[in-house]
């Protein structure tokens, strides 16, 4: 991440993507590469104490039960070795056959369904910001016309101040202008720097920490390497990036700002319409699709899995205690925002074929369809599915921006009970401090701390790991532990499981004690970041969860009963 200050608001968008990579071949891997399930007391490391809490597992008498997960993202590849023998199977359903076996619409959805697809096998891969999205749409109503609020209807009214918001908010200021070119001029500057060190080395996937411990043959190549330390060291990158990873990343965020730069004048492609085909505001138009799971990108998903499964590492010798998690893959984030009608749809599709738990990390400021979505979730309140959502990678005040979906529906003027908003934990030896310079936050609106600094996790291709940052690795790692408890008590509701991942955080001694924000001469104390003021504790959950499973087994619920009549 970007160190330099002066240099920061340069790279906001890069670094706030939420998946940074990194290479797993070094030191800080094999050291810690899994801190984030490490104990404070144990390890002085703020990790979540996971296997601790299956040591106690290891001496209760209590056997787990199947627990599915649904995981709403981008995709899952079904072929990485470690995910397939966790992968949910739609076992009415018989593989590859072509036909809808279980008459629910969605042909081969063995292993969960794929929003993003057309019934010919294409794919959505990259999709526009919902801001330029809205704008378009109503560009012709309200564009250079004299609105006046007062005789439109409420939804009109709505509809024509959202449409203001984007009109703002498109245009492209000199700031963002002068910060692309800034890019621009240190990728090209960097791609130059490289090629001798390509040319020396040949191993494209160098990391700093591998360049430095080289040495070069020739003195060009030695200049190169100094100047190429000098860039990245400027430039904040990590360490344990390679070389393919940081030009990769710079290229789509030149990428992006083009397109955003752009946006005003040009309307998103129709790519929806001539892939997907569905009639996009017909709700009840629902069995669009296909079965490809995976997608034309699977990273963030990927990732996202494996910290759901909670992927045991080689030293932990009680993994056969880890719950029987089956992971369905629900396919609807494509690379830009999602699109409210899949998110409402993927949430049904999870409910509606057994997921308790639904793991969401993403999020985007505009939703425009937000009472399809608001009525999906609460949908999955009804049938007691707990939805756990990462709190989003901008560093807003969530008390202060919206950031969608969120658990109170401005249509439906409430607030509903199954979500858990989760922000993004460090650790001072992983990021210089116990919070990210990248979590949204919110007294209010948001619940709980997770890890979500370098956090250690498969990714597609073969059996392969690599590190991502971002809140979309901390809403799977409390997912884990939800699993865990619905697992092993599954007499216990999504409404009791979140309490109890609430009420059991690892909490410091001082609640205002103020912990630095890295890069942004700021300081706050973990009750300001989310509501909890904890970071969430997998073996003080487990607990806590056996206390309440006592207070509420049919045993003691039939003596309540009976005392509750008798008075």
């Amino acid at each position: 991440m970007i160190r330099n200050t002066s240099l920061r608001l340069l790279f906001l968008s890069l670094i706030f993507i939420g998946q940074f990579i990194f290479a797993q071949n070094n030191l800080y891997a094999q050291k810690n590469q899994n801190w984030h399930w490490k104990d404070f007391a144990q390890d002085t490391i703020h990790g979540i104490s996971l296997h601790k809490a299956y040591q106690k597992i290891s001496t209760l008498h209590t056997k787990a039960t199947p627990i599915v997960v649904a995981v709403l993202d981008g995709g899952i590849d079904t072929n990485h070795i470690s995910l397939q023998k966790v992968l949910w199977h739609n076992l009415a359903e018989i593989p590859n056959n072509n036909i809808d076996d279980d008459h629910n619409g969605y042909v081969d959805d063995y292993y969960g369904w794929n929003f993003l697809g057309g019934r010919d096998g294409q794919n959505i891969d990259k999709a526009a910001a919902e801001k330029s999205r809205i704008y378009h749409q109503y560009k012709n109503k309200y564009e250079n016309k004299n609105i006046d609020t007062l005789t439109l209807s409420l939804v009109e009214k709505k509809q024509y101040l959202m449409w203001k918001r984007t009109a703002a908010e498109i245009e492209t200021s000199p700031e963002d202008a002068a910060n692309l070119q800034y890019i621009k001029m240190a990728t090209n500057a960097l791609k130059k720097i490289a090629i001798s060190i390509l040319k020396e080395m040949g191993d494209s996937s160098f990391t700093v920490t591998q360049l430095e411990n080289y040495e070069p043959l020739g003195r060009n190549t030695l200049d190169s390497k100094n100047a190429y330390l000098r860039t990245v060291r400027i430039l904040g990158i990590e360490r344990e990036m390679s070389y393919l990873d940081v030009i990769k990343d710079l290229n789509e965020y030149i990428e992006g700002k083009e397109i955003a730069a752009n946006a005003k004048e040009q309307a998103p492609s129709a790519i929806r319409e001539s892939i997907i085909k569905d009639n996009y505001f017909d709700f009840a138009d629902s069995h669009y699709g296909n079965k490809d799971v995976t997608g034309p990108n699977a990273r963030h998903g990927t990732h996202v899995a494996g910290l759901v499964a909670s992927i045991p590492d080689s030293n932990w010798q009680i993994n056969n205690l880890y719950p029987p998690i089956q992971i369905m893959s629900v396919r609807v984030v494509p690379d830009g925002d999602e699109y409210d009608k899949d998110i409402a749809l993927g949430i049904r599709y999870a409910v509606d074929n057994g997921a308790k738990i639904i793991n969401m990390s993403f999020g985007k400021s505009y939703s425009p369809e937000q009472i399809w979505v608001d009525s999906a979730i609460r949908y999955a309140a009804s049938k007691d599915v707990l939805i756990i959502h990462s709190a989003g990678n901008e560093f807003y005040d969530l008390d202060q921006k919206e950031v969608f979906p969120t658990p109170y529906s401005s249509s439906l003027h409430n607030k509903v009970d199954n979500v858990i908003t989760v922000a993004a934990s460090s650790d001072p030896i992983i990021g210089s401090s116990l919070l990210t310079d990248f979590t949204n936050y919110g007294a209010k609106f948001v619940d709980v701390l997770a890890p979500g600094d370098k956090i250690y996790s498969t990714v597609p291709s073969g059996n392969k790991y690599a590190f991502i940052s971002g809140t979309s690795m901390s809403a799977p790692i409390v997912s884990h532990i939800a699993a865990m408890i619905r697992s092993y008590f599954p007499q216990l509701t999504a409404v009791e499981v979140k309490k109890i991942l609430l009420n059991s955080v690892w909490k410091p001694n001082n609640a205002n004690e103020k912990n630095a924000i890295p890069n942004r001469d700021l300081s706050k104390s973990l009750l300001e970041i989310c509501n909890t003021g904890g970071i969430v504790n997998a073996s003080n959950a487990l607990d806590m969860a056996i206390e309440v499973a006592k207070n509420s087994s049919p045993k003691n619920v039939a003596k309540s009963a009976k005392k509750k009549k008798n008075n």
